[in-house]
């Protein structure tokens, strides 16, 4: 009796992280289309405009190792409800920047989108070790992490699509056109807080914290495939944010700019496509992650991811093809040509889908006792969403080609083959983790 209620308590957990797994990505993906937005209400470069994602995902380096810290000392539970609280306040300040005047509101936006990363940084500290414990790490633990990877890139999706229907016309965008959204994300968070108050949530042991808790000689940090795995991290989210925030400013910024000139509807609606694509692959992901390991899926959308990226940058700028996409008109949908290149670079949405938990599966297996501190320290090289996208769009003020910013993506995409064919093993066998 004793086991079917411990089973019970375990699904109800499992469904409750997967569902934090969409609110992170509904909050953290809102923050490239307001990019856009900043841009055109304030009148500043791309770089500039990029500082809301900078600001959201900078967050994770002041506060991703004290995540770590407040997941072993208050446990999943109360973290994930302090997480919670933190993201309504700071969506909620997002929300009233865009009542403040053309003097303030830039300012108060990134103040918001600070404070939301904070949340966003514990949710994650949380809904990843908690998914790979509830599936016992290895294979199982990596396809609990994919099928709440299939959630988030649910949720990405949705956010990018709304975006493109609520603004007609981008040049003239203001905050308050998405307030919809945001108001959206102020109740999911409400609704989650009770939801997850009211939720048993299986913790550690008294002996189980006592012993993580305990003073050793190393870290997680002594273990070198962690840290070419937190390193992995910081290429790998800078990489999934990049490619479709640079792809969405590319299609629809005026020719005048090195843009395309799309309808901002049809731009985000390719845009999403992106984290559309990442969904079907972290449902692949999820059915096949038992039975191909993490190591061997890491490798080949890497290298796919590679090819992908380079075969865009390369293509000539005549070549077009049909995508279906949301017209934001009275059809909803139809088929919009786009330049091969944009296709190309949809279709490494399949790549990133499954990359997150591969990295993390690898990074922290056989780290035992250290694994909470380990996924605060990821938490904080998660902050490479922010830089990577900002160097993108420095370098495409710079040479005014939106293109040429892939380099960038080409760079990390080599590093993450790397780590999977050989920085992902582990030679420190000999330190003691019980």
């Amino acid at each position: 009796m004793s086991t079917q209620k411990k089973q019970g308590g375990n699904i109800i957990a499992i469904i409750v992280m997967i569902f934090l797994f969409g609110m992170i990505s509904f909050v953290t993906n809102l923050a490239s289309p307001m990019g856009d937005i900043l841009k055109f209400q304030f009148n500043v470069p791309n770089w500039m405009g990029t500082l809301g994602v900078f600001a959201n995902f900078i967050a994770y380096a002041v506060m991703g190792y004290p995540s770590g810290h407040m997941l072993q000392k208050l446990g999943y539970k109360k973290t994930a409800l302090i997480a919670i609280a933190v993201g309504f306040i700071g969506v909620g300040i997002q929300f009233l920047s865009g009542m403040a005047g053309q003097s303030t509101g830039f300012s108060i936006y990134l103040l918001g989108a600070f404070i939301a990363g904070f949340s966003m940084t514990m949710l994650n500290t949380v809904v990843n070790p908690m998914l790979n414990s509830l599936g016992g790490g290895g294979n199982k633990g990596n396809q609990l992490i994919q099928i709440g990877g299939s959630f988030n890139s649910l949720s990405g999706t949705a956010v990018i699509v709304l975006t493109g229907i609520l603004i007609p016309n981008i040049m003239d965008a203001k905050i308050s056109d998405v307030f919809p959204l945001m108001i959206t994300a102020l109740a999911i968070f409400a609704f989650a807080f009770i939801v997850i108050l009211f939720t048993s949530i299986p913790e550690k042991t008294t002996e189980q914290k006592a012993t993580s808790a305990e003073k050793s000689h190393h870290s997680a940090l002594s273990f070198r495939h962690f840290v070419l795995g937190a390193i992995g991290i910081f290429v790998y989210v800078g990489v999934e944010v990049g490619v479709p925030n640079v792809l969405n400013k590319w299609l629809q910024n005026p020719l005048s700019e090195g843009g395309i000139g799309m309808a901002e509807a049809i731009a985000g609606s390719v845009a999403a496509t992106y984290w559309l694509l990442m969904l079907v692959g972290r449902l692949v992901g999820a059915v096949i992650a038992s039975k191909v390991s993490a190591k061997s899926m890491l490798t080949t959308v890497s290298s796919a991811g590679l090819v992908l990226t380079l075969a865009a940058m390369f293509s000539p700028a005549s070549l077009t093809v049909n995508m279906p996409v949301f017209t934001g008109d009275a059809a909803l949908i139809g088929f919009e040509q786009v330049p091969l290149s944009a296709a190309l670079l949809v279709l490494i949405g399949l790549c990133t889908s499954v990359m997150w938990g591969g990295i993390f599966n690898l990074a922290v297996e056989g780290l035992g006792k250290f694994t909470e501190k380990a996924s605060g320290i990821f938490m904080v090289l998660v902050c490479g969403g922010g830089i990577l996208p900002l160097l993108q769009n420095a370098i495409v003020d710079w040479t005014n080609n939106y293109l040429v910013s892939y380099w960038v993506v080409v760079a990390g995409l080599i590093y993450l083959l790397y780590y999977a064919l050989i920085g992902s093993k582990n030679v420190n066998k000999d330190i003691p983790v019980n």
